[in-house]
């Protein structure tokens, strides 16, 4: 009779645990962008509003869109850090360089640091670039795979986020061999590989692309 009640217990404890961590499906909304000026409000009910009611709020999975791919990118460079300036001079959120944001249309670096808008407008910008400067490299080299990884249009964009266009096409005309570090030792195939099948499709490759001012 003891036994038969341990054993009782013990299958108890762990059915309970496994249905206890079971996971949720998770719903994503296809074609989901989300531009700058656009906000999300997520109301959580309070206990008197809940009450007696069974509340179901659907809230866009942003993962594979192109505000997933820019929050990913953030906060691989900066952990999300607006001001942050590293030691190299970089600056933001994204890590943008001094050359970089003047091509852009960026000249008060202060304001920029200072405005998140204006980094998020900046990233935009330069994904804009870097799309017309690689779009023979993309139309050509992605779904294939080299240092086995595969090769995709939001990867190839990310690295040239890290090593800027030049970089990147010598990686893959060099078929991987002709490979990229930056000073913390981040390599360009990490970010192909890391950055890879995000949704960019909706940011039109643009050779002059400047920072939108509101």
């Amino acid at each position: 009779m003891k036994k038969f009640i341990f054993f009782t217990g013990l299958l108890s404890s762990v059915a309970l645990t496994f249905f206890g961590f079971t996971s949720f499906k998770i719903d994503k909304v296809q074609g989901f962008h989300l531009e700058e000026d656009e906000v999300i409000n997520y109301h959580v009910p309070t206990e008197g509003e809940a009450q007696g009611n069974l509340i179901s709020t659907k809230i866009p999975y942003v993962g594979k869109t192109y505000i997933g791919f820019r929050q990913a990118i953030a906060y691989k460079e900066s952990r999300g850090k607006t001001t942050l300036v590293n030691p190299y001079g970089y600056m933001g959120k994204y890590q943008f360089g001094k050359s970089t944001l003047r091509t852009i249309g960026v000249y008060d670096y202060q304001e920029f640091l200072n405005n998140v808008r204006i980094q998020d407008n900046a990233f935009k910008a330069l994904v804009a670039r870097n799309k017309w400067e690689l779009r023979k490299e993309i139309a050509t080299y992605c779904g294939r795979v080299i240092n086995g990884v595969e090769i995709t249009e939001s990867g190839i964009v990310a690295a040239a986020h890290l090593s800027g266009a030049g970089s990147v096409k010598r990686y893959l005309k060099s078929n991987g061999r002709n490979g990229f570090k930056d000073g913390f030792g981040t390599s360009l195939r990490s970010y192909i590989k890391k950055f890879a099948s995000y949704d960019i499709s909706h940011i039109k490759a643009d050779k002059n692309a400047k920072v939108k001012r509101d």
